[in-house]
């Protein structure tokens, strides 16, 4: 692991970051979620969710809810569940159905078995401490319950890695640059099942491809700007590459027709 590598690992768990800045409001969130309403095939990722709380009642504890997106589903199609929305960010919290809690993930401020579902969807590469947050989550949790997880794989928008790469390269005057900050490198799907494995017995996963053709630069740019919280782990001017990035993205365009990014995501449902 090189020494930048160790200092974006380390930023993207840091907890000042994430609550002031990364996630003081969700419009960076928003901004990574919304590429994906251009990528086939669609996923309802709220409606897989609440498939898989199918014969679940009760409490139901949505650790990192982030802007709600899952609490809001939840509260539309199962009414009958108790669902609390937990993030370590007040700002990202302000517009999320209540009830609401500013929480650490590390340390949840609910008794042992006392949850009959959690959700820890695209969070759990943003704690310090990835196995001791896992036991954490299964501590709360009842026995009979469910934990929902979600990430991304290591493969995942790797068109995007390149895309920076060699934007940051451009503005550097090298051949390749810097890579970008990864968020779910830490707790990749290819690693989930094995750091989840150690406090539940079942895992199951659910793997999510697909494939998003643009041909517009805007939403990669949005994308790519999204990150602006790890802008000094970057290694890199960070907005003269966003900008360089969308040059390139615009000629791909120009030249291919499309400017083509291929996805993998992953659902894992887990019992102890």
């Amino acid at each position: 692991m090189t020494s930048n590598t160790a200092q974006q690992n380390a930023a993207v768990a840091d907890k000042a970051i994430l609550a002031n800045s990364a996630y003081a409001d969700g419009r960076h969130l928003a901004a990574r979620q919304s590429i994906y309403q251009w990528q086939q095939p669609q996923y309802d990722l709220p409606g897989i969710v609440v498939e898989e709380l199918a014969g679940t009642s009760g409490i139901v504890l949505d650790v990192g809810c982030g802007n709600g997106k899952f609490v809001s589903r939840l509260h539309k199609d199962r009414p009958d569940l108790q669902v609390v929305g937990m993030d370590i960010s007040a700002g990202i919290l302000a517009d999320v159905e209540k009830p609401v809690l500013v929480a650490d993930a590390q340390a949840l401020p609910f008794a042992d078995d006392s949850a009959d579902a959690v959700l820890a969807l695209h969070m759990l590469y943003h704690v310090s401490d990835i196995e001791a947050t896992i036991e954490e989550l299964a501590r709360v949790l009842g026995r009979g319950g469910v934990l929902i997880a979600s990430t991304n794989s290591d493969t995942d928008k790797q068109e995007l890695d390149r895309l920076w790469a060699r934007a940051a390269g451009d503005v550097l005057g090298i051949p390749e640059g810097p890579a970008r900050v990864s968020l779910s490198s830490r707790f990749a799907l290819e690693k989930a099942p094995g750091y989840l494995g150690t406090a539940f017995k079942d895992v199951r996963v659910r793997k999510l491809p697909g494939t998003i053709e643009l041909t517009d630069p805007a939403p990669i740019v949005a994308h790519l700007a999204s990150y602006e919280a790890w802008a000094d782990q970057c290694g890199v001017p960070f907005h003269e590459t966003v900008s360089r990035a969308a040059e390139i993205a615009a000629d791909t365009i120009e030249v291919k027709g499309a400017f083509k990014i291929t996805c993998l995501g992953g659902l894992l449902a887990c019992r102890r």
